[in-house]
């Protein structure tokens, strides 16, 4: 175009957001207006798009550069606004009017980004009112906050909803945030409900009828944690749901959705995952944000900050007993790399990583982590087999059934991680190298 006559290149865009993608964009259109010689202005819409499994917003960021690939002028982001300049076409310059706007960082972008993505969601569907199942864990707090934030506390119906597995640690941590927000609120135990269940499982007869005979069915811990999260999602959230008006949150992590950490019906289930496409760490420096610069008050109690995840479903998974499967200061990380790397990253890759003492530097965590999740090779091994025979399996069943995700990255769940459900694969050269670090 520049070699052509054109005096000014313009570029109107439909540009999802993604973090760390407006940095990408000044550096490319800066690149491209000093290649040319001439000024650039790049106009970009704001909103959202939903195609059913993802939401992707747009951020605007409309900005102008001159030809020797300086940023003269931005806008905003996610706002719906005029950039207004002067083009000085003797000098063929652009003349601002105003500077540059500044680029949050983390995470005052993941901020942003999430509230206004779930705002306009909330807004063309219709949807004033949400119930949140709030544990007392650091997920359901933020999730509770953003939506208080969003829709105001009045509008949000906080349920928690303990068995004889939950702490009291997390229950006041529950109280003090619904205190703290001055949203409505209610504690409905499910441990009647739940022994029901299983009484009605075990105890009733399953009767065979070409011959006569019958059997009992028999259930195993990990079938009693998971009735116990459909009792509370399927069961008890979506009905005050419905009576509360609205819709109901679904409050799972993305390393939980990497490898089905959460149940069928139950926890997975909601209108949309808010923070599905936040890892761990992440959501804990949300939170941190929220209350720091938000509300500028401890709304999420210090006590949640502090705790060891846990689901609470058994009495070896609880906040003082074993907790949560993952150790997120190295798993966060482990499952990035599977996901979010430009080309994906396999368990062969990790091994030899971890053969050449790379491994903390090629995830981005640090070895300390490491070693505290997988102090040997053997344990390594058996723990990466874990995750990726669930990231690459059942897990899969799970995402293709799990609400809408408000997408941050290049590679969220759903559109832009299309998957089928097939048989974990581990290559020859895994197994080559498995062999030889167990040796």
């Amino acid at each position: 175009l520049a070699a052509n006559g054109a005096q000014l290149l313009c570029n109107l865009s439909c540009s999802p957001y993604t973090l760390g993608k407006n940095r990408k964009r000044n550096h490319l259109f800066s690149a491209q207006a000093r290649t040319a010689g001439i000024p650039l202005i790049y106009c970009n819409n704001v909103g959202i798009q939903n195609n059913g499994k993802n939401i992707f917003t747009y951020d605007g960021c409309s900005s102008a550069y001159n030809g020797d690939g300086s940023l003269v002028s931005s806008a905003p982001m996610y706002e719906d606004t005029f950039l207004e300049l002067t083009w000085d076409t003797e000098a063929n310059r652009i003349i601002p009017t105003c500077p540059p706007a500044v680029l949050p960082q983390e995470p005052e972008s993941v901020y942003r980004a999430l509230r206004y993505g779930t705002a306009k969601f909330l807004q063309q569907c219709g949807i004033k009112r949400m119930t949140i199942g709030l544990s007392g864990g650091i997920d359901s707090a933020v999730t509770a906050v953003m939506y208080a934030d969003i829709l105001g506390p009045e509008n949000i119906l906080l349920l928690n909803l303990p068995s004889r597995f939950n702490s009291a640690a997390t229950r006041n941590s529950a109280q003090q945030l619904a205190q703290a927000l001055g949203a409505n609120y209610a504690v409905m135990p499910i441990s009647e409900s739940y022994e029901l269940t299983v009484k009605q499982l075990e105890e009733t007869p399953i009767t065979h009828l070409a011959d006569g005979s019958s059997f009992n069915l028999q259930l195993s811990g990990l079938i009693k944690e998971n009735i116990q999260a459909r009792d509370r999602g399927a069961r008890v959230i979506a009905a005050a749901s419905a009576a509360f008006g609205g819709a109901f949150s679904c409050n799972s992590n993305k390393a939980e959705l990497a490898i089905g950490y959460a149940t069928f019906y139950g926890d997975i289930c909601g209108a949309m995952a808010m923070i599905g496409d936040l890892w761990k760490h992440q959501v804990y420096a949300l939170g941190r944000y929220l209350n720091e610069v938000i509300c500028k008050r401890e709304v999420i109690p210090e006590a949640i900050f502090n705790i060891r995840p846990s689901a609470e479903l058994s009495d070896a998974q609880t906040v003082g007993n074993g907790g949560d499967p993952l150790v997120y200061a190295y798993h966060d990380y482990l499952l990035r790399a599977f996901i979010e790397n430009w080309h994906k990253t396999t368990p062969a890759d990790i091994l030899r990583w971890y053969k050449a003492g790379t491994l903390a530097a090629e995830l981005g965590c640090t070895q300390e982590a490491i070693n505290e999740a997988c102090p040997d090779a053997v344990a390594l091994i058996a723990d990466l087999e874990r995750w990726w025979k669930l990231f690459a399996g059942f897990a899969v069943a799970k995402r293709i059934q799990a609400p809408p995700i408000l997408s941050l990255t290049k590679r969220a769940f759903g559109y832009d991680h299309r998957e089928a459900q097939l048989t974990p694969y581990f290559s020859r050269e895994y197994y080559e190298l498995k062999e030889e670090l167990l040796k």
